[in-house]
């Protein structure tokens, strides 16, 4: 199995197991105490307290309460950027409407394993801050996504990249609103209508030169 990645914040990179456990302890409760207390309550002190061990210890590997959140929205990024790519990578070679149904199904499938976490990165943390994470993700998304546009002829767009980009962001967007609002659309039916516009990129017209 391989081993966590190590967050970049970190005041020292741990060399010991019993080292890469506590930073996944102090990891794990920094999300914790994120959701339970949101994100202007939460305190390297509720952090440690939350971890059970003492603030000095925690300050060992962070240097304050945004590194901790940091590396928790990382690893959140993280996993939810690895199980997308892997859809993705994997259906390449299916037609437009099979690989759009397939992607969104397991973006969905994503984001509602944890609504109340989406919901607090989504709503209080401020973006400028913590954005980096999620504008790199989406541009593994969109590099994945023009990759395909230009393997296919009969894509309707000029520029591959430009279109991904609008489509990453469209179908994120739309995506995560729907997680979090949940309107009295079936999910089958917000899937239908959403892949019908997002293949309106893959139609029979071919591209203009």
């Amino acid at each position: 199995m391989a081993r966590p990645r190590t967050p970049p914040e970190l005041r020292r990179t741990p060399q010991q197991d019993r080292s890469r456990m506590m930073v996944e302890r102090i990891i794990a409760a920094g999300q914790t105490v994120l959701l339970r207390d949101g994100y202007e309550k939460a305190s390297t002190n509720r952090v440690a307290q939350e971890a059970g061990i003492s603030p000095g210890s925690l300050y060992q590997y962070f240097p304050d309460k945004d590194s901790i959140l940091n590396a928790v929205i990382d690893r959140y990024s993280d996993e939810l950027s690895a199980r997308l790519t892997k859809v993705l990578a994997d259906r390449l070679d299916l037609p437009g409407p099979e690989l759009v149904r397939a992607t969104l199904e397991g973006l969905l499938e994503a984001l509602a394993e944890n609504v109340e976490f989406l919901r607090l990165v989504v709503e209080q943390l401020p973006r400028a801050q913590f954005g980096d994470k999620a504008a790199a993700t989406e541009q593994r998304v969109s590099d994945l996504v023009s990759t395909y546009l230009v393997l296919q002829p009969s894509a309707r767009v000029q520029d591959p990249a430009a279109a991904a980009w609008l489509l990453v962001r469209l179908v994120e967007h739309v995506t995560v609103q729907y997680v979090l609002e949940r309107p009295a659309i079936a999910e089958h039916l917000f899937i239908d209508e959403l892949t019908r516009i997002v293949t309106s990129y893959l139609g029979p017209t071919t591209r203009p030169r």
